[in-house]
């Protein structure tokens, strides 16, 4: 007898159907698991028999055989625990239940325990999608799965209760979405807390205001990790689709946090420099996100950027450019958004104090120049603005007067994204950073003094294509900050102040 069972899979950051077929045939008793399984997968079969036997059921003395189908897909991980289980019960009429529009999730313990799994909040929006009406998940995973509509989402605690509810004896009732379950707002830092760093804020509030981003350099303790992890807090706040968008992420990485439906603070991830390619970029024999993809929609902080491995950073060049990321394997090929902005600090040479008003710099200057060029030049004209964070000084340390706050800065950083988003309304652009060279000749006009300037600039700094291209997006948002249409000679001379560094450091010999 064949009976069938649907439940959902994961491959990248989609989700798809898997039907649960299960066999029972006589012959020498054996339990086999086709359609591509993982190992994960393979082992069900012995969490299934000890949780069935546990909780008072019949385990099946005869030859099993179960397929995931479709069979060209791989499963991974232990959620078809639950329906694999579900469809057993049914193919020995332990259980009688019409189940056509149900789907089940979930890790069984040996002790019939549903157990949280990875991945619901996408697999219930394509369980939507494909018409089931009842998807059966983890009591944890619940809330997240309940922020779709239109289909009733079941938290199973336990073997008992899911047969409770199939018989008809005892009903779970469905998780609804309130706004209550949503992640609160991150607190972050206040800018009014850092002292001096003007011209940092500054360059920072334009980043903020256009998407783009950053590089600060500058000696130890003059506050470059300080301003960088007070950043988030200035960022306008998640639309509702960026919310969806960022909480499948976290999903499918198990890091949503645990009664939450949605997260509304964006990502602020700050990897350590040791961390590897494949975990910076998303990879492994079954691809997964890595940190540029955690990043989506927030901010990615690379501190101490020279101590980066060179291949980490210039696997971030691609991404970058395109807010996307593709990793290729023989199964299959994965694409992974990474919309995010990145901020990056480092400091001007290896002991700190190059060019440093007061202390003398140790480094001779062929380590000097070995340690800068760890930050190689596509990358370098891929980052927006390049601002100098120089030590703070006495008088600003001890001085009893306090800077903007985050909330004033916000203020206008939201400001700027409201004039962004009624300009570009339609063309699936969020920010200036985000600009296309089409969109770049419509939107950013400059006058004749602004032209002047650019050319100028071009002619003289040496400037690349892409670099003068990012110094218009920062003009553009410059004049937005200042709520003009047009762009001006003052908002491009700011600009350009912004793309000189590289020319202090890098220029040198």
């Amino acid at each position: 007898m064949v009976v069938s069972c649907k439940s959902m899979g994961i491959t990248g950051l989609e989700s798809f159907v898997v039907t649960i077929e299960a066999d029972l045939s006589g012959g020498f008793p054996a339990f086999e698991m086709v359609g591509l399984p993982d190992t994960a997968v393979k082992e069900s079969r012995d969490r299934v028999r000890s949780a069935m036997m546990n909780c008072g059921f019949e385990f099946p003395d005869q030859r099993i055989t179960v397929n995931l189908a479709p069979a060209d897909i791989k499963k991974e991980g232990p959620l078809y625990d639950l329906p694999i289980m579900v469809s057993l019960l049914l193919a020995t009429r332990q259980l009688n239940a019409d189940i056509r529009d149900c789907a089940f999730i979930g890790e069984l313990s040996l002790g019939g325990e549903v157990r949280k799994v990875n991945g619901v909040l996408p697999m219930a929006i394509k369980a939507k999608e494909m018409g089931i009406k009842k998807l059966f998940v983890p009591y944890e995973n619940a809330f997240e799965g309940a922020v779709v509509k239109d289909i009733d989402v079941y938290p199973v605690k336990n073997v008992y209760q899911l047969n409770a509810h199939l018989r008809g004896m005892e009903e779970i009732i469905p998780v609804k979405y309130e706004e209550s379950l949503q992640g609160k707002q991150e607190h972050y830092p206040d800018f009014a807390d850092v002292c001096g760093q003007f011209e940092a804020k500054r360059a920072l509030e334009i980043a903020a205001a256009g998407g783009h981003n950053v590089l600060l350099i500058g000696p130890p303790g003059s506050g470059k990790s300080m301003l960088a992890k007070r950043v988030p807090g200035i960022l306008p706040k998640m639309t509702f689709e960026e919310q969806i968008e960022t909480s499948k992420i976290l999903s499918i990485a198990g890091q949503l946090p645990q009664g939450v439906s949605l997260v509304n603070s964006r990502p602020f991830r700050s990897p350590h420099h040791t961390v590897s390619y494949a975990a910076m970029t998303g990879g492994g024999k079954i691809p997964k996100p890595g940190e540029i993809t955690l990043a989506n929609n927030g901010v990615l902080f690379l501190d101490e950027l020279p101590e980066f491995s060179r291949k980490t950073l210039e696997g971030l060049r691609q991404p970058i450019e395109d807010g996307k990321v593709t990793i290729s394997r023989v199964n299959g090929s994965y694409t992974y958004p990474c919309d995010m902005m990145i901020l990056a600090a480092m400091n001007p040479c290896p002991c700190g104090y190059y060019n440093h008003p007061t202390k003398k710099c140790r480094c001779s200057v062929h380590s000097i120049q070995n340690y800068l060029n760890r930050v190689s030049g596509p990358l370098l004209d891929r980052i927006d603005i390049h601002i100098e964070v120089p030590p703070v000084e006495y008088s600003e340390l001890s001085s009893k007067v306090k800077g903007e706050t985050t909330a004033e800065i916000q203020k206008r950083v939201n400001k700027a994204r409201e004039i962004q988003n009624e300009r570009y309304k339609g063309t699936g652009i969020t920010c200036n950073a985000n600009l296309t060279s089409e969109l770049s000749a419509k939107f950013c006009v400059t006058d004749e003094e602004a032209d002047l300037l650019l050319k100028n600039a071009f002619e003289n700094m040496g400037l690349s294509a892409r670099a003068y291209d990012r110094i218009l997006k920062v003009s553009r948002t410059i004049a937005d900050l200042e709520e003009s249409e047009m762009i001006k000679g003052e908002h491009v001379a700011e600009a350009l102040q912004y793309r000189s560094l590289d020319r202090k450091y890098w220029g040198e010999e």
